[in-house]
């Protein structure tokens, strides 16, 4: 069962990832993702530390690595000739990011799961592998290169897969952000996925690319009160973050905002409400 009404870019995505998927589907290719996996650390607490880290000031911040994206192409200029990703996240961490989002789709996003271990293994933050998961070597992928958590995204996958990946993710103790979009499949989500701690708000529409921050808060009263809230896309502003804590949103997913900002510690201190008053008590 597809979801092809989910637009026209994402299933060209899809479509793309699972061609590449058969294409690394040799027959020592699993074997290798396992030798790898027992050699790492034990996965570090996506949820927890965003649950330790937000403040009255601000949700939990995942600041995202990423490079270019469909829509925009490079993010910045130079990133064709030089992107640094253990660079802009060792920065996130020092300017007070709780976690870390890294890309790895290469067609469409220009990621690498390299830079993912490259991350992993410089900053000592837990980390997201921002991808497309459409077959479970991926995940395996994940585990070998450090992720500590994966995104599933509930509009691509139907909901058979969407039970089975979770489980998946839960065997390899990686955490999984359930990315929503829509009331649907918020509650296929809850129905079906009870465990499920982490919900993802996209606001951005898969059909347009237009973000709206309205579809977090139209979600999140929907979500029961054990579960943590992360909104992603379209969070720019300080005004963007305070009606965030309105909604009591638990975490934010930003990526491009960070990305293009000329000076990246005033635009992080801007958006986490460094040196703020205490005007959000929980």
């Amino acid at each position: 069962m597809g979801r092809t009404e989910s637009g026209t870019i994402l299933d060209r995505i899809i479509e793309h990832k699972k061609a590449e998927v058969r294409h690394v589907q040799s027959r020592g290719y699993l074997s290798e993702m396992k030798s790898r996996i027992r050699n790492q650390a034990s996965p570090m607490g996506f949820t927890v530390a965003l649950e330790a880290t937000r403040s009255a000031q601000s949700p939990a911040l995942i600041a995202e690595v990423k490079k270019a994206s469909p829509s925009l192409g490079f993010l910045r200029e130079e990133f064709k000739d030089r992107f640094e990703p253990v660079e802009i996240a060792t920065a996130y961490r020092e300017h007070g990011a709780s976690a870390l989002s890294v890309l790895t789709d290469e067609t469409f996003f220009q990621g690498h799961l390299d830079y993912l271990k490259a991350v992993k293994d410089a900053v000592d933050l837990p980390c997201l592998r921002k991808d497309f998961m459409v077959d479970d070597i991926q995940f395996y992928e994940a585990r070998a290169y450090g992720a500590d958590c994966i995104l599933l995204i509930v509009a691509a996958l139907d909901r058979r897969q969407l039970i089975d990946f979770f489980a998946l993710a839960k065997d390899l103790q990686l955490d999984a952000l359930m990315e929503t979009h829509h009331e649907r499949e918020l509650d296929e989500v809850l129905e079906f996925v009870p465990e499920a701690r982490l919900i993802g708000i996209n606001n951005r529409d898969l059909k347009t690319f237009h973000s709206d921050l309205a579809v977090t808060f139209r979600l999140a009263a929907r979500i029961p009160a054990d579960k943590v809230i992360v909104s992603e896309s379209g969070i720019h502003t300080r005004e963007h973050v305070t009606r965030l804590l309105e909604a009591n949103i638990h975490a934010m997913l930003i990526g491009e905002s960070l990305i293009k900002a000329d000076d990246l510690k005033g635009k992080m201190h801007e958006l986490r409400g460094v040196g703020v008053s205490d005007r959000h008590e929980r």
